[in-house]
């Protein structure tokens, strides 16, 4: 069973990478599912068929889905959140402003996380490739079973030493509180279950596409951080809308292009050792199965798209004895001693001998300052501050 994740910047080609993977996937002989968590779904659009929120086929071997939140939440959790909104009544709030409160927070990305979950138990499919939001969206996606472990906990506790309070009294009444707390311990045991899941380099790979543009690339170096945070394993780099060499015998185009070349290097110094994978832009719409496969031929060659291109981790962040935090990364290839850095806001610029480096920092190490670094066997350790800088970003 393997599940690939693709997120990115808004705009850069993820649903068509995603679409493309999942095609040749199928062409190999593997069941697959390409399904999409975006609320401003485009997969139906790159197939170029009508697709719904269950699976369709749209080729042999080879079915897509567009899944609909809203739906679920209408048909599942009706009664969780009329049983929350009664709690807050409770506590003086008039009912409409309940209404608004009682969703608990994410209930709609833990949704979607359950349906890929429900794919890897089940085993319903051989592959299963996730067309995701927009990288902030994904990113809260992806962080959300932690999170949302920690709401129901406190809810839990809550409930608990009410059901204890009014045991003697309600009698009967208990019994609707008892049926939510039970769904309640349910879903928690069900989204332990999909973090272990999501987390398991054997089974989930996440994939970050980009455009060679300053912008998007940030966002891109963003996402990697945060998955390190998580322990989501990355296992590669799809840069897409690469301009063919052609296309500087125009002005305009010379230009793109030698720009393009730019940021080209920069992808190549900031995402190692992660493997990179390059799609051309192609004069024409890549939509349907056809273009589609031609997009995966291009971009993955002979690979299986649903191999572990990397193992390991990309980055780590680890909390120090003395309260302050160490980032480590791997840099194989590198062997100067010499280790420069420089720190600017969210940013860290490191140079080793000829090798340079621009990062972005997940928060909390963005706040403390930069105290040392050093190459030891192959990783840079970065060492940070105990204190938060006053006014970091």
């Amino acid at each position: 069973m393997r599940i690939i994740l693709y997120l990115g910047k808004g705009g850069v080609g993820k649903t068509t990478v995603a679409a493309a993977t999942a095609v040749r996937s199928a062409e190999l002989g593997y069941k697959t599912l390409v399904a999409s968590t975006d609320i401003a779904h485009s997969l139906a659009d790159s197939f170029d068929v009508p697709l719904s929120d269950r699976p369709v086929e749209v080729a042999p071997n080879l079915w897509a889905q567009e899944i609909s939140v809203v739906a679920d939440i209408h048909n599942h959790w009706g009664t969780l959140q009329n049983f929350v909104s009664g709690l807050i009544v409770g506590q003086g709030i008039n009912n409409v402003i309940a209404d608004e409160l009682s969703a608990i927070p994410g209930m709609d990305e833990i949704v979607a996380l359950l349906h890929i979950n429900k794919q890897a138990t089940e085993r319903n499919f051989e592959r299963v490739i996730i067309d995701a939001a927009p990288t902030g969206e994904t990113i809260r996606l992806l962080t959300m079973p932690d999170t949302f472990r920690w709401y129901t906990g406190h809810i839990n506790r809550f409930e608990r030493g009410v059901v204890r309070a009014l045991k003697p009294f309600a009698g009967r009444l208990l019994q609707g509180p008892a049926e939510v707390l039970e769904a309640l311990n349910k879903l928690d045991a069900a989204t332990a279950e999909l973090r272990a899941t999501l987390s398991d380099p054997e089974i989930a790979s996440y994939r970050v596409v980009l455009q060679p543009e300053k912008m998007v690339i940030r966002e891109a170096e963003r996402a990697v951080s945060y998955l390190g945070l998580f322990n989501y394993p990355v296992d590669s780099v799809v840069i897409n809308r690469i301009l063919p060499e052609s296309a500087a015998e125009g002005a305009f185009y010379a230009q793109r292009r030698e720009l393009q070349t730019r940021y080209l290097e920069m992808i190549e110094n900031n995402f190692s050792p992660l493997p990179l994978w390059r799609v051309p832009y192609y004069a024409h719409e890549v939509v349907g199965v056809e273009a589609l496969s031609q997009l995966a031929n291009d971009c993955f060659g002979e690979h299986d798209p649903a191999d572990i291109f990397y193992r390991g981790s990309v980055q780590d962040v680890v909390e120090t004895a003395d309260g302050g935090y160490q980032l480590r990364i791997p840099m194989p290839f590198v062997s100067s001693d010499a280790v420069k850095l420089r720190k600017r806001g969210d940013e860290l610029f490191i140079t080793i001998g000829n090798f340079k480096r621009e990062m972005i920092l997940p928060t909390v190490l963005a706040k403390r300052k930069a105290v040392g670094g050093r190459l030891l066997e192959g990783v840079l350790e970065v060492d940070f501050q105990p204190q938060v800088e006053e006014g970091a970003v």
